[in-house]
């Protein structure tokens, strides 16, 4: 059972200054929660010294020590982060983007259909939630619109791999199938959702907590995925229970691991665990080495192929091999 994170802002220090909690940053302007009270503030100029390979100073989620004596409040300084999760700025900027930092947990909201799952982009985000030790869980949405058996291969493929799986067809309102279970996990505990645009996350959110009112988009008539409604993180607090918050993240189209070296690759898929004990070679990267026991578990079954080639991809991408837009040709592939 995941336990709620001790950590919680103070009111003051001697200093002067005052501690919140940052629940979105815009392009000047950082809003952050004081004691309940929402303030705009400015970035520190100092901040943005040193930040060598990141590219932002500060994110959602982060606890910030603000002068309140400015006009406009400044964030003076941002606490040892206990976590975050990043990627890849863009293909033409290698910079680290956190997306944000401080959670409890991940839920990744993926579709059975409309849009279909895509377990490329899904095996990303689990893989960057492993590396950076987020406590993640798989949320299935959508499954009244099942017709072909899908979520059953889903759940055989994640539960071999060790992830947490919940169920759910957000549409159905609050009395739908693993809502219950999934307002229990986030009561009293910061928790991040991620999911592609169309997955039903907004929906999913709403549905938890009715005074989100976050803005639901619409399935295109002639493309299979979704149109972005949020473009950007912000931090919620949930009226479920006491100390309860959100990160609503946006539907980022691409995502690409940021430093994470190929040898360290192969951990972040958990199913490979047990197999590769049995690799001829004990740093066998699973892509080319003979007697490869991983590779064996693929042609027998044991492994899903679909999980072996989102590994490859990433490989590929760790190992400098050129490349598509980061999504790849999997992603459109078999769904487990």
């Amino acid at each position: 059972m995941i336990e709620p994170s001790p950590e919680r802002p103070k009111p003051s220090d001697p200093s002067g200054f005052v501690t919140g909690r940052v629940l979105r940053v815009d392009a000047k302007v950082v809003h952050v929660d004081v004691g309940g009270e929402v303030r705009h503030c400015a970035i520190r100029g100092k901040l943005f010294e040193n930040l060598g390979r990141s590219k932002n100073p500060v994110t959602v989620g982060d606890l910030v020590q603000v002068d309140p004596q400015g006009d406009p409040q400044s964030i003076e300084s941002v606490h040892p982060r206990r976590n975050k999760l990043s990627r890849i700025a863009s293909a033409h900027d290698p910079r680290e983007q956190v997306l944000f930092a401080n959670v409890d947990q991940m839920f990744v909201v993926a579709s059975v259909a409309k849009p279909g799952f895509s377990s490329n982009r899904t095996d990303r985000i689990l893989a960057a939630c492993l590396h950076n030790e987020i406590p993640v869980t798989l949320i299935l949405n959508k499954v009244d619109l099942d017709k072909q058996g899908v979520v059953e291969d889903l759940v055989a493929t994640y539960e071999a791999a060790g992830i947490p799986l919940l169920q759910t067809c957000a549409v159905e309102g609050p009395d739908a199938p693993g809502i219950a279970d999934l307002r229990a996990a986030l009561d009293g505990r910061v928790s991040a959702f991620y999911g592609a645009s169309g997955v039903g996350k907004s929906t999913l959110l709403n549905t938890l907590d009715e005074t989100l009112k976050i803005k639901v988009g619409k399935i295109s008539k002639y493309w299979t995925a979704g149109k972005h409604t949020t473009s950007y993180s912000q931090m919620h607090r949930l009226a479920i229970g006491e100390d309860s918050w959100v990160i609503d993240t946006p539907g980022i189209r691409v995502f690409r691991l940021f430093d994470v070296k190929a040898g360290r690759l192969r951990d972040l898929f958990p199913e490979f665990a047990k197999h590769q004990r049995s690799c001829h070679f004990p740093n066998c990267s699973h892509d080319h080495e003979p007697d490869c026991a991983v590779y064996d578990a693929v042609e027998s079954g044991e492994i899903a192929p679909t999980r072996f080639a989102s590994y490859l991809e990433l490989l590929d991408e760790e190992q400098g091999a050129p490349e598509g837009d980061g999504e790849g040709p999997s992603e459109d592939g078999p769904t487990a």
